[in-house]
């Protein structure tokens, strides 16, 4: 397996970058190869000061980047020797397993929707955040961010999307779906939800368990998959995080408190596209890219983009 990083991306990058990989190195089997992508004199610069051998990743020279605050599709298409760009295009011709960055989220959507493109008959990708529950067991919610606006037929796909990741990475047989509301009847909600729920009612593709509404997202969920539009799902992401940042400033610790620490989960794939695409967090430090290299090498082991194309073959 070959996992490509692009080291230039995130406030901290290439210092956090480099030495995340170097500590996920550490505890990564010899069948896993880290590519660095990148400005290979500051690589070659982190690993000779952390005395680490520099065989012991492939490095691959970038010299342009894509700065956070610069337009993505522009960027993307002006920079073809940055570090996302030369990423995907390894990705495109499978020099490389999956592609990892906690730069330009913009960037890596545009760079995702170029090369390694949606898989055919999924409408629009989608990324997913995992919600925090007792006993570890892990619900996924999706989409936070790619599609702020989604058609009932949308919402339908992200259910048995949200399945295949469940399912596959997670282990859950016949993972529950639930569509988030402001009520748990059926009549309620907009009109895109309830059209929603009557093409997921009695559906032969996914375990669909109903609506369920936001006081149950966390800690006793009764579903593993939780489905809703891009707008609703990045504001009870940002929502989660900053309650997070306030009971830390409280002084308030504890296990279940760190699933809301976006630190441990490192990144969430772009699902729905035919390979595997990880973004991190732009504030990533090297704990969180070693987790989202981690992320990555777990869902290239499920073949997430495998089983999500043979829904649709």
């Amino acid at each position: 397996m070959r996992i490509g990083v692009d080291i230039m991306g995130g406030d901290f990058a290439p210092n956090s970058t480099v030495k995340g990989a170097i500590l996920a190195l550490k505890e990564l089997s010899k069948d896993v190869q880290l590519v660095l992508i990148g400005d290979q004199a500051k690589i070659y610069e982190i690993l000779d000061a952390e005395k680490v051998d520099r065989n012991s990743f492939e490095v691959v020279h970038a010299e342009e980047v894509i700065e956070m605050g610069e337009h993505p599709a522009k960027a993307f298409s002006a920079k073809p020797n940055s570090s996302i760009a030369k990423g995907f295009g390894m990705l495109y011709k499978k020099k490389i397993d999956g592609f990892a960055s906690a730069g330009n989220t913009g960037a890596m959507l545009v760079g995702t929707m170029y090369t390694v493109k949606s898989i055919p008959g999924v409408i629009r990708p989608c990324i997913s955040t995992e919600l925090p529950q007792f006993n570890n067991k892990k619900t996924i919610l999706l989409d936070v961010g790619i599609n702020p606006d989604c058609r009932p037929d949308v919402l339908y796909q992200y259910g048995a999307i949200g399945s295949v990741y469940s399912r596959e990475v997670y282990g859950i047989d016949k993972p529950k779906v639930a569509l988030l509301n402001i009520g748990s009847e059926n009549k309620k909600g907009s009109l895109v939800v309830k059209g929603a729920f009557d093409l997921m009612k009695d559906n032969k593709d996914f375990n669909f368990i109903g609506n369920i509404e936001g006081n149950q997202l966390f800690g006793d969920c009764p579903a593993d998959v939780v489905v809703c539009d891009g707008f609703t799902g990045n504001i009870v992401l940002k929502q989660a995080e900053g309650m997070y940042d306030l009971l830390r400033k409280q002084g308030i610790q504890n296990e279940f408190l760190e699933g809301f620490n976006f630190e441990n989960v490192g990144g969430t794939p772009i699902l729905g596209v035919n390979s595997t695409v990880m973004i991190g967090h732009g504030v990533s430090n090297d704990s969180t890219i070693k987790a989202m290299i981690f992320k990555t090498k777990s869902v290239i082991e499920a073949h997430v983009s495998e089983k999500i194309i043979e829904l649709y073959q």
